[in-house]
C-alpha cells in the first residue's frame, strides 16, 4: 500500500547529517515502535519500504505471512515522518543520504533495516524529474558519489568529458606484437590493492558498442574465444573490453595512463550522458572504417 503524500519535511529546520550513531541506532527504534502501533493483532512478520528523492516520499508495508505471501498494511503517518527525520539525518558531505529503506520486523524481537543510496528504487510511481535535481541541490554529493540514474533525471550533462573526437584517448589492450604476430607488452603489474578497484571500473563503465560472440583469447595456449567484443567510455577514455578481460583473466595491466587517469577518478565512475557516448561510438565506428 502506497502512501506517496509528503509527511514534516526536516530539511527546511534541521541541519542534515546531524544524527551520529547513537542518534541513528535511537531513530530506528523509534521507527521500529511506530510500526509495531501499526499493526494489527497476531502479526509475526512485517516488511515496511520507504523510498524517498527531493521531497517526494512513498512508503508500503506488507505483513509477511508463513507461506511468504505479502499482505499489505496501512502504517500511520508517523512513520513516514520518523524515515524522513532518519534519513535527513544520516545525511553525510559529499555522499549524498540514501534513498529508500527496507525495515523488516520480526516476533518477538528481531529486526534489520537495508540503506540505499546508490541504486534506483523500484518507485511505485516515477517522481518528477525536478525532485531528482531537487534531492542533490537538498543533499549534494561530490560529482563521482552521484550515480549515473540520479544525474541523469536531475538532468546533469557528463563532467570533464570530451567534446570532440580529439580529446577522448584510446587504450591499446597490448603495446604491440613481435615478427610473428604475438602480442607484447611492457607493464609492470597493478599493486594488489589497485587491481580489483581497477577491473570494477573497467567493466562497469556503460558499453557503447559490441558485437555479438567473443574473440580469441591471444595469450591463451588454445586461443579460447572468450574476450567480450565491446567497447566502453567514462566520458574521457574509450577500451574495448579485452581490457577488462586480459587484467582478470591473465593480470596483464592496462596501459599506464588509463590506470592514472581511473587513480585520478579515485576509482569513482562518472555520469556518461548521451552526448559522450555518441561521441565514443562515432570514434570507434571511424576508426573500424578506416
Amino acid at each position: 500500500m502506497s502512501q506517496p503524500e509528503p509527511p514534516r519535511d526536516p530539511g527546511e529546520t534541521e541541519t542534515p547529517g546531524m544524527l551520529d550513531q547513537h542518534g541513528q541506532q535511537e531513530m530506528i527504534q523509534r521507527i521500529g515502535r511506530e510500526i509495531v502501533h501499526s499493526l494489527p493483532p497476531g502479526w509475526q512478520e512485517v516488511s515496511v519500504r520507504y523510498r524517498a528523492v527531493g521531497s517526494y516520499r512513498e512508503l508500503a508495508a506488507e505483513l509477511i505471512a508463513p507461506n511468504g505471501t505479502g499482505i499489505p498494511v496501512a502504517m500511520t503517518s508517523r512513520v513516514g515522518e520518523l524515515f524522513a527525520e532518519l534519513r535527513h539525518g544520516m545525511y553525510q558531505p559529499q555522499r549524498g543520504t540514501w534513498v529508500s529503506a527496507t525495515y523488516r520486523l520480526s516476533r518477538p524481537a528481531s529486526y534489520s533495516v537495508d540503506f540505499n543510496g546508490d541504486h534506483n528504487p523500484a518507485w511505485e510511481q516515477e517522481p518528477p524529474h525536478t525532485e531528482f535535481a531537487a534531492e542533490l541541490s537538498r543533499y549534494p554529493r561530490a560529482t563521482h558519489n552521484i550515480p549515473g540514474w540520479l544525474a541523469e533525471r536531475a538532468g546533469l550533462s557528463t563532467p570533464g568529458a570530451a567534446t570532440s573526437p580529439e580529446q577522448l584517448h584510446r587504450a591499446d589492450v597490448f603495446d604491440g606484437t613481435d615478427a610473428v604476430g604475438r602480442p607484447v607488452t611492457n607493464r609492470g603489474a597493478l599493486p594488489p590493492e589497485d587491481r580489483d578497484r581497477v577491473l570494477e571500473y573497467l567493466e562497469r563503465a556503460p558499453v557503447v558498442l559490441a558485437a555479438r560472440g567473443y574473440d580469441s583469447d591471444r595469450l591463451d595456449p588454445y586461443g579460447k574465444a572468450a574476450v567480450p567484443m565491446t567497447f566502453h567510455t567514462d566520458g574521457s577514455w574509450i577500451w574495448p573490453g579485452a581490457v577488462g578481460y586480459y587484467l582478470r583473466t591473465h593480470e596483464l595491466a592496462p596501459q599506464p595512463e588509463l590506470v592514472e587517469h581511473i587513480r585520478e577518478r579515485e576509482f569513482q565512475l562518472p555520469y556518461v550522458d548521451d552526448e559522450a557516448r555518441e561521441l565514443a561510438v562515432s570514434v570507434i565506428t571511424a576508426e573500424q572504417n578506416r
